[in-house]
C-alpha cells in the first residue's frame, strides 16, 4: 500500500467561523478565530490510513520569526495559559482525523502561519502549511477583553454601524456611520495597522510577544490613527481648507478611509476631525476583538498650562475673541476599549479613554490612554495613562473676561459647563446614553436625553447669566433654531438697585467652529435702555434666516449679550452657543419585517425643502453590509416647500442589525443633510 501523506488539509471555516464568532469575516481567504477557544482542521490523507500508535502530528505555529512546536495529543484537556493541540480518539476518522488547536487566551493577535507534520514509524515527514488570524475573544472569560452581557458584545464587537453624536447637549445631531469591519479587505487593513507601527518596524519579536496586551494594542492603535509620529492612517486638519483631501463632514465611514490607506503603500488619509479619528480607531479595535464604543464630551475642555482653568475673551460689544491658546470645543470624540488593567491593581478594570485625535503627546508620540474611566472619576493622577488631561477634559472651569484697551472689566467663573454631557450610543437602540456619572460626580440627577429631542432644558437656554454689581442679564433663547426659521430670544436684565440706570446694551452674533475658532460678527444690535429701580426688561430680539443662511452652514453661533453701566462703566456678560437644527432626510423601507440575506429590498429616500431658496445637491446612500461602496444621486433645483423622493435597492450579505444611512450635500450653503435607518436581518 501506498505510504501515508497529507492530500491536503480542510480549515472547516463555516464551522470555526461560526464558533468563534466570526462569520462576518467570511470574505477574508484566511480562516479567522478568537484566542482562547479551540478551532477544527481536518487532514485529508493519502494512501494507508493513519495508525495512532505508530504515526505521530506535530504542529509549528508561527507569528513572524516567533514560533511553538505543538505535538497532536489524544487529551481533550486544554489549558487557558498555553497552546494545545489534540484529536479526540472517540471520533477519529483514520483517513481524515480532525485537530484541533487552541490557543492560550491570552496569545498574542495576528496572522499566524503554522506548519502540520506527520511523522510515521519509519521517520519520514509529510508536511502541509497553512494559515490563521488570531483576534481577542469578549467571549472567553479568561481573556482581558471579556465584557460579560451578550448584547454589549453585539453592540461593542460585532456591530458595523452606529451613531456619533455632535452638536450642543441641548441640541443633539445624531450623525449615522458606518465601521464596515466587515467589508472585503478591511480585516487585513486593520492588522497592517499593527504591522506598519514603529513598535513593529523596530523591533518585530518583541511586538509579537506584546500584542498579547490590549493594553499595549490599543495604545499602538491611538498612536497610529494619526499620522504625526508615524505612517498612520489619517491626516488631522482644522483649517477648513480642504483643497488637497476630503473634507472631514464628508466621510461617511470607516471602510473607505482604511481602504485608501492601504492602497496608498501607507500614506495618510486627508483629512480627519475628532470624530473621524474616533470611529476609524473604532472600527479597528472591533475588527481585533477588543471592545470599544465612541464617547462624545460636550464642552471638552483643552487645557494646555495644566490649571483646569480655560480663559474666554470679549469685547465690550460682545465680540468674542481668541485671545487664549486654551480652548473648549463644543463638543470631542474619543473611544472607550474595555479590558482590565492588571498593572495598576485591582479596581480599574473596565472601560478606559484612547483618544487618537493628536492633541498633546503621551511619552513622547500623539497618542492618549489607556485611561481608565474610574480613575478619571476619582482623579487618580497617579496613575497611567493620561489621566490628568482627560480628566481636565470633563471637569476644568471656564472663566470669562471682558476686557477693552487692554483693561479687565468683568471677571465670572462657570464650573459646570465643561464636561455638561457625556455620552454614548445605547446598546441596541438608536438612541443615547448618558454616561456622564461614569465621568465626574454630579450635583443633580440629569435625564436620559433622547437623541432626537428638540426641547431645550432651562440650564442650557440660560448661559451664564451675570451681574454688573446689582443689574443682572439672562439670555434665553425662545426655542431650538431650526434652519430657515428665524432665531428667537430674549434678552432679561434686572435693576436690583434702588436708583435709575442707564445701560447700554452690546448684541453679538458669530458663526463658530465647533473646536473654537471664530468668525467675524454676522449679526449685531446696539442701544441703549434706561431702568427703573428695582425694574425687570425682557428685550424680545430675532434673527432672520437671511441674516445667518450661507454665513453659519454646519457651523454654530456664539450669541452674546453686554451691559454697560454708562455711569459706572461696569460690565455684565451673558453668552451663548448654539447649534442650528437641519432638515432630516427620511427612509423607508418596503416589507421591513421580512428583510433577509440575499434577497434585494427597496427604499425610498425623501427630502422636503424647508429653505427659503431652491436648494441641489448630491445624494449619497451607502450601508455596511447592504451596499457595495456609495450610490451618488444628483438632485436638480428644488424649490421651496417641494418634495423629492428616490429609490434604491439594497442586498443585504448577513444576519443581525444594519443601518442604511443617506445624505445630501447642498451647494447653496455648504451644508449637508443626513438621514438614517436602521432594521433588523432576519435569518432566512
Amino acid at each position: 500500500m501506498e505510504d501515508l501523506s497529507i492530500q491536503y488539509v480542510n480549515l472547516e471555516k463555516s464551522e470555526n467561523l461560526e464558533r468563534h464568532r466570526t462569520e462576518g469575516f467570511s470574505s477574508s481567504d484566511t480562516l479567522v478565530v478568537r484566542r482562547g477557544a479551540p478551532f477544527r482542521l481536518s487532514l485529508q490523507l493519502k494512501g494507508r490510513p493513519f495508525n495512532p500508535k505508530t504515526d505521530s502530528l506535530r504542529i509549528k505555529v508561527m507569528l513572524g520569526r516567533l514560533y511553538m512546536i505543538i505535538p497532536v495529543t489524544f487529551s481533550t484537556r486544554v489549558s487557558s495559559s498555553q497552546w494545545k493541540a489534540y484529536t479526540d480518539p472517540e471520533g477519529l476518522n483514520l483517513q481524515s482525523p480532525s485537530i484541533f488547536i487552541s490557543s492560550p487566551a491570552s496569545a498574542s493577535v495576528g496572522c499566524y502561519k503554522f506548519q502540520l507534520s506527520v511523522f510515521t514509524k519509519d521517520g519520514q515527514q509529510k508536511c502541509a502549511f497553512g494559515k490563521f488570524i488570531l483576534l481577542c475573544n469578549p467571549w472567553c472569560n479568561e481573556d482581558a477583553v471579556y465584557i460579560p452581557f451578550e448584547d454589549q458584545r453585539e453592540e461593542y464587537v460585532q456591530n458595523d454601524s452606529g451613531l456619533l453624536f455632535m452638536g450642543t447637549a441641548a441640541n443633539l445631531v445624531s450623525r449615522p456611520w458606518s465601521f464596515d469591519q466587515y467589508e472585503p479587505g478591511i480585516l487585513e487593513t486593520c492588522l497592517n495597522v499593527l504591522q506598519a507601527s514603529p513598535q513593529h518596524q523596530s523591533n518585530s519579536k518583541v511586538d509579537y510577544l506584546s500584542r498579547n496586551n490590549p493594553v499595549y494594542i490599543s495604545r499602538i492603535v491611538s498612536a497610529m490613527i494619526n499620522c504625526e509620529d508615524d505612517r498612520g492612517v489619517l491626516k488631522g486638519n482644522w483649517s477648513g481648507n480642504f483643497k488637497e483631501g476630503v473634507t472631514p463632514s464628508m466621510w461617511t465611514g470607516s471602510g473607505e478611509i482604511l481602504r485608501q490607506w492601504a492602497q496608498s503603500g501607507f500614506s495618510p488619509v486627508k483629512y480627519g476631525q475628532c470624530w473621524v479619528f474616533a470611529a476609524v480607531m473604532c472600527t479597528v479595535m472591533r475588527v481585533l476583538g477588543i471592545p470599544c464604543r465612541v464617547v462624545t464630551n460636550f464642552n471638552s475642555a483643552h487645557d494646555t498650562n495644566g490649571n483646569l482653568v480655560i480663559e474666554e475673551y470679549y469685547s465690550e460689544t460682545g465680540l468674542k475673541l481668541n485671545n487664549s491658546k486654551d480652548s473648549i470645543w463644543n463638543f470631542h470624540l474619543w473611544v472607550e476599549c474595555w479590558m482590565t488593567r492588571p498593572d495598576l491593581g485591582s479596581g480599574m478594570d473596565g472601560w478606559q479613554v484612547l483618544d487618537p485625535t493628536p492633541q498633546e503627546r503621551s511619552a513622547g508620540v500623539f497618542c492618549c490612554g489607556p485611561a481608565p474611566v474610574k480613575a478619571v472619576r476619582d482623579r487618580r493622577i497617579d496613575l497611567l495613562y493620561d489621566i490628568p488631561f482627560v480628566y481636565a477634559e470633563v471637569n476644568a472651569a471656564v472663566q470669562t473676561i471682558i476686557v477693552s484697551q487692554g483693561r479687565v472689566h468683568s471677571l465670572s467663573k462657570d464650573t459646570e459647563r465643561v464636561g455638561s454631557l457625556i455620552c454614548t450610543k445605547a446598546v441596541g437602540f438608536p438612541r443615547l446614553q448618558n454616561i456622564t456619572g461614569d465621568y465626574k460626580c454630579i450635583k443633580s440627577p440629569t435625564s436620559t436625553l433622547s437623541s432626537r429631542s428638540s426641547t431645550i432644558s432651562e440650564d442650557s437656554t440660560i448661559r451664564r447669566a451675570s451681574s454688573s454689581k446689582g443689574v443682572l442679564v439672562f439670555l434665553t433663547l425662545k426655542k431650538t433654531p431650526i434652519a430657515g426659521e428665524p432665531i428667537r430670544f430674549t434678552v432679561k436684565v434686572m435693576n436690583k438697585h434702588h436708583v435709575t440706570k442707564m445701560m447700554k446694551v452690546h448684541l453679538n452674533a458669530q458663526a463658530k467652529e465647533y473646536h473654537h475658532t471664530l468668525s467675524n460678527t454676522f449679526w449685531e444690535d446696539h442701544g441703549v435702555i434706561q431702568l427703573a429701580p428695582m425694574e425687570v426688561k425682557v428685550l424680545h430680539q430675532q434673527i432672520l434666516p437671511a441674516q445667518y443662511q450661507g454665513m453659519v452652514g454646519e457651523n454654530l453661533v456664539n450669541l452674546a449679550v453686554v451691559l454697560v453701566d454708562m455711569a459706572s462703566q461696569e460690565h455684565a456678560l451673558a453668552s451663548k452657543e448654539f447649534n442650528i437644527t437641519n432638515p432630516q432626510l427620511t427612509i423607508q423601507i418596503a416589507d421591513e419585517d421580512s428583510i433577509v440575506p440575499d434577497k434585494e429590498q427597496m427604499a425610498t429616500v425623501a427630502f422636503t425643502n424647508p429653505f427659503s431658496q431652491p436648494v441641489s445637491g448630491v445624494l449619497t446612500v451607502a450601508g455596511a453590509g447592504l451596499i457595495q461602496g456609495k450610490v451618488h444621486f444628483r438632485m436638480l433645483p428644488l424649490h421651496p416647500g417641494k418634495r423629492v423622493e428616490r429609490r434604491i435597492t439594497f442586498t443585504p450579505s448577513m444576519v443581525g442589525t444594519k443601518m442604511l444611512q443617506a445624505s445630501l450635500s447642498l451647494a447653496e450653503n455648504n451644508s449637508s443633510i443626513r438621514g438614517f435607518k436602521m432594521f433588523f436581518v432576519n435569518r432566512a
